[in-house]
């Protein structure tokens, strides 16, 4: 990464901590010497990541002009790094605002300098003829440009890591179709970049001279088609030649829903991936490199990419994934078990039973649920709740989990949320699918009056309105099959699992 610049350690302010780029800029400034500061809406997400007792989090938002300009006091460089990808219909306007909110608090601070993450666009192309979330995003760069505090804008196309959204999309569709019927937009040239280098230009830019104030084009050092990228990650994966058709009459939408089909990415997000893809994404110029030069070994290329993330993915080593940013929409309001708890109609189905096994083996069940282990009842009433879900626009069963064995809080866990953790003893789930209400799974590990190991269940709902009601009445006559065979099912699995553990 880029080393320190002349004036010593900076003060850097991250927003979009909690999300895919932020949570992996975060130690590299570290590293890099600087003092980092992290905004986040709920700072209790970034407390498990390994570099948060190194860094000052504060509460705020984007949105929150007081906040932001709290958040930027004795700030050097303040790296913005949220958008609304998958967001609502008004996520344009929500990006303006936040967009200027974001420069007038840089400013009235003194800030030195913002650094901001868009995306690439074709000159050649009107900015109006762009899909919807790529001329934001150039909306965006150009507001913090105009903002009166030194700004660099780092374009980039498609940023290739383990866990990025774009990397999981190759990856599944090449995996999991050796045959594709694919759209026109594979045959469109783009110019991939490594999340390594993406990483390197983000701590480079914190130390650029104070008069520039301009976008720069960032990518790899390799141009290719989507078609050349899905045949590369083959070879790279080991996996026989790949069949490819391309049909031109799939549109954007109908992408989208083909990606959202066959890959853990839901189609609200794989929608705006797709559109991008319409046009020639490839850098114009290489000015970057006049502020921060290549390393001698040169910026990685597509191979290296792919083998990079594609081994952090096989030793369960992934730092962030496209799913660690939360999910527009997603219920905020507090649990049930917050002071300020408004009150409400609020349904529970608890299950408790006695587990001949030990603590340990039972803890290790329960922080293993979800992804591949699944959630011991019912497979396929799981799967097709994750089906129903995605059908409405919800992330649903299929984005499985950071890690294969630990989780954090913040995590995603299928179509929940990783609300809180307490090792060896509690795992709080929040529902992020569709629902006419709010929704959390509890799961407790701990010891009775008798000294025995207990497994406590306990499925949380507070309906929204007469939806919510008819919803939570519809669904419980089957909570005796689902939650019931579900804490019998963990505990089978905690005595199995202290049974192998002499022989392991």
């Amino acid at each position: 990464m880029a080393g320190q610049p002349e004036g010593g350690p900076l003060r850097c302010l991250v927003t979009g901590a909690t999300g895919y780029l932020g949570g992996r800029l975060v130690p590299e400034l570290l590293a890099a010497g600087h003092r980092v500061r992290c905004l986040a809406r709920t700072p209790g997400k970034l407390r498990d990541h390994p570099w948060v007792g190194d860094v000052e989090v504060v509460r705020g938002d984007v949105l929150d002009e007081e906040s932001l300009r709290e958040a930027m006091r004795d700030v050097d460089v303040a790296y913005y790094l949220v958008h609304s990808m998958g967001g609502p219909d008004d996520f344009e306007r929500t990006d303006r605002r936040a967009a200027r909110m974001f420069g007038r608090a840089a400013r009235a601070r003194g800030v030195g300098r913002i650094v901001y993450l868009g995306g690439l666009t074709p000159s050649s192309v009107p900015e109006g003829q762009l899909s919807p979330h790529l001329r934001s995003r150039a909306e965006v760069g150009r507001l913090l440009l105009e903002s009166g505090v030194p700004t660099t804008v780092l374009r980039a196309a498609v940023v290739l890591g383990s866990g990025s959204a774009s990397f999981e999309i190759l990856r599944y569709l090449t995996e999991r179709l050796p045959v594709m019927v694919t759209p026109g937009w594979v045959r469109t040239r783009l110019q991939p970049i490594a999340v390594r280098d993406v990483l390197r230009y983000l701590v480079g830019s914190a130390g650029m001279p104070r008069e520039v104030n301009r976008a720069f084009d960032i990518g790899g050092p390799e141009v290719v088609t989507y078609r050349e990228m899905m045949r590369r990650y083959a070879a790279v994966a080991g996996l026989p030649r790949r069949l490819i058709v391309q049909i031109p009459l799939l549109t954007p939408k109908l992408s989208s829903l083909w990606i959202g089909l066959v890959t853990p990415v839901p189609a609200s997000l794989a929608r705006p991936l797709a559109e991008s893809l319409r046009c020639e994404v490839v850098c114009e110029e290489q000015d970057i490199l006049g502020y921060v030069p290549d390393p001698p070994e040169g910026r990685t290329g597509l191979d290296e990419a792919l083998a990079l993330a594609l081994r952090r993915v096989k030793d369960a080593d992934v730092a962030t994934r496209w799913s660690s940013a939360a999910v527009p929409g997603a219920p905020s309001d507090p649990l049930p078990t917050d002071p300020d708890w408004a009150g409400g109609s609020l349904y529970t189905d608890e299950r408790e039973l006695v587990v001949p096994a030990s603590p340990e083996a039972l803890w290790q069940v329960i922080e293993g649920v979800g992804g591949e282990n699944g959630w011991y009842s019912l497979p396929l009433a799981w799967a097709v709740r994750g089906w129903l879900d995605r059908m409405v626009g919800g992330v649903g069963l299929r984005r499985g989990r950071r890690d294969a064995q630990r989780l954090r809080v913040g995590d995603s866990l299928d179509f929940w949320r990783v609300e809180e953790i307490e090792p060896g003893r509690l795992l709080r789930l929040r529902a992020e699918m569709r629902l006419p209400g709010l929704a959390w799974l509890e799961m407790y590990c701990e010891r009775d009056e008798r000294g025995r190991t207990r497994y406590r269940q306990r499925a949380l709902f507070h309906p929204h309105g007469l939806s919510g009601q008819a919803y939570w009445w519809g669904v419980s006559p089957f909570h005796a099959v689902v939650f019931g065979g579900m804490a019998r099912n963990i505990a089978g699995a905690a005595v199995k699992q202290e049974a192998a553990a002499p022989a392991r």
